[in-house]
């Protein structure tokens, strides 16, 4: 990356020093810290305390208070995440009933410190309008329904998809919705209301991982807090704050740059640290586009260890959502069966240890759509494809050269859906609009990025140019925005849920705990919005 990233500036006109990594290097190992002490740190953090008495320590913590528990503090505290990835955190649990109470304290502690709604028995007035993934898990759903009506005792409650949500947030009809998050990233299509089922993504990788990214990259060219430790709070969170502050995507910014951070420990001085940076804070966000610099090893790590996935109550088959756009995403990232019998010894020798890139053959797949689909159109008009999502057309379910990308649902939980994010937005558009020209044009052009993970400086032209060299054909008509009225893109799905809820049309979508009480969990299969 470092040698196309060269090319490319020098292609662009732009400066590049021959000898620009042996200056930051040579740098960053002659510079020591600068001690501060605490009286003369105007930003000292203020660390939880907990007291002396083990008796009056509370039993839990949660929220930022969680994350500045100094490490040896008297009682000792293990830092949980419920959710990672968009998914159950099950390699830390032992039990399903201590990952359900997790999320239910967290839960309630933010009702009760953030809306200070701090009696339990008040809660009965209130609705409350729940934010499930667009490719959602049946057993979280129910599972948090239980838990809003029977724990929490809310008066009602009703559930809407994050990507709809976004769109009643922002104003708009219709658009394509990419989310990008700390540690996943959804891409949904929106048409009137309706998220189109088979556009719905779900990727595996967020801004964390281009925190841990730039990080390694930095500690290659000898950065000089090389203690540090992302599994460590403080740590984690001074990682974060150097990315927001120096990762960008605007090549002109690309050069020897001097930078700082001040490292603040529980009960030591502060210490200043000078450093240099180069190309490291442009190749960290390229990882969206190039993932596999991402290490993804651990994410599926004890998947399924304590929470089957949702079967059928009579074929017993898997019945969880699934999309032609997310198999077709698998059907990138899984490795390729022989093509006839077994791999010769020899080469499977020679493969021990070696990661196994996706195959390049299968990338260009929803690229080669767009041409079939200009080659196919004799107009911008074209006949519309039939409305019903149940009537198959050609070329439009997830098939390549006759073979599908279907899956089977019991390899799903095998795979880790990972892949470039310009591709993942031409396959989700593609299998949105079905051959449909008129959505296609659509779609591009109604491109609205929103996610913490995609506040980096010039993020949204480099993804705007990357879609637009990926298909010049339609450059005219793609368009990435952000939402209007300078709505923060991180609430903007919360900003949408509050809207829904007080919208008439949502009456029929309340679930009541009487009706709740009747039917268990299939009272969700009349009053989504959705097919559930």
């Amino acid at each position: 990356m470092c040698s196309e990233l060269k090319v490319h500036m020098r292609a662009h006109k732009r400066r590049v020093l021959p000898n620009s990594k042996e200056l930051i290097v040579n740098y960053n190992k002659r510079t020591p810290p600068e001690t501060i002490s605490e009286h003369n740190d105007p930003h000292r953090i203020d660390w939880t305390e907990i007291p002396s008495d083990l008796r009056k320590a509370p039993a839990f913590i949660t929220g930022k208070d969680a994350l500045r528990i100094p490490d040896f503090s008297t009682p000792r505290y293990k830092l949980f995440w419920p959710l990672r990835h968009g998914w159950y955190n099950e390699h830390d649990y032992d039990q399903k009933r201590a990952l359900y109470d997790d999320i239910a304290v967290i839960i309630e502690e933010a009702i009760k410190t953030q809306l200070n709604l701090s009696r339990r028995r008040d809660w009965s007035q209130y609705g409350c309008v729940f934010i499930v993934p667009d490719l959602y898990e049946k057993r979280y759903v129910t599972q948090i329904l239980d838990m809003l009506l029977r724990d929490f005792s809310f008066g009602r409650v009703c559930f809407i998809q994050e990507s709809l949500a976004a769109t009643f947030g922002a104003g708009y009809t219709s658009a394509c919705v990419v989310d990008l998050g700390a540690q996943k990233t959804s891409i949904c299509c929106v048409e009137e209301g309706m998220c189109l089922e088979n556009s719905r993504i779900n990727l595996k990788y967020g801004g964390a991982d281009v925190t841990e990214t730039f990080i390694k990259m930095m500690l290659f060219d000898h950065f000089p807090y090389s203690e540090i430790n992302l599994n460590r709070r403080y740590d984690f969170l001074l990682a974060e704050e150097i990315k927001i502050k120096l990762c960008t995507l605007n090549e002109g910014e690309i050069s020897p740059q001097p930078a700082d951070f001040h490292l603040r420990t529980p009960g030591q001085a502060t210490r200043k640290y000078m450093f240099k940076t180069y190309d490291e804070i442009l190749l960290a966000p390229q990882g969206y586009f190039r993932p596999s610099i991402f290490d993804s090893s651990p994410k599926l790590r004890d998947r399924r260890k304590l929470i089957d996935r949702s079967r059928d109550l009579y074929d017993d088959s898997p019945n969880d959502p699934v999309s032609t756009a997310q198999s077709a995403i698998i059907a990138m990232t899984a490795p390729l069966p022989p093509l006839s019998g077994p791999i010769p010894r020899d080469q499977a020798d020679g493969m021990n240890g070696v990661a196994v890139s996706t195959p390049l053959r299968q990338i260009p797949n929803a690229l080669r759509k767009f041409s079939e689909q200009e080659q196919n159109s004799i107009s911008v008009v074209g006949s519309p494809a039939p409305e019903d999502e149940d009537t198959p057309v050609p070329g439009a379910d997830g098939e390549t050269n006759g073979v599908k990308n279907e899956l089977d649902p019991s390899l799903r939980d095998d795979v880790l859906p990972v892949a470039p994010l310009d591709v993942a937005i031409f396959t989700s558009i593609v299998n949105g609009a079905r051959n449909d020209d008129r959505k296609t044009r659509e779609f591009l052009g109604g491109i609205m990025v929103i996610g913490g993970g995609a506040q980096i400086p010039g993020f949204y032209s480099y993804l705007e140019e990357r879609l637009k060299e990926s298909k010049p054909n339609l450059a005219k008509d793609i368009m990435i925005g952000t939402p209007p009225r300078e709505l923060d893109p991180q609430g903007v799905v919360w900003k949408g849920g509050s809207v829904f809820g007080k919208l008439r049309g949502t009456n029929d979508s309340w679930i009541s705990r009487i009706e709740h009480d009747r039917l268990g969990a299939r009272v969700l299969a009349y009053k989504l919005m959705w097919a559930w």
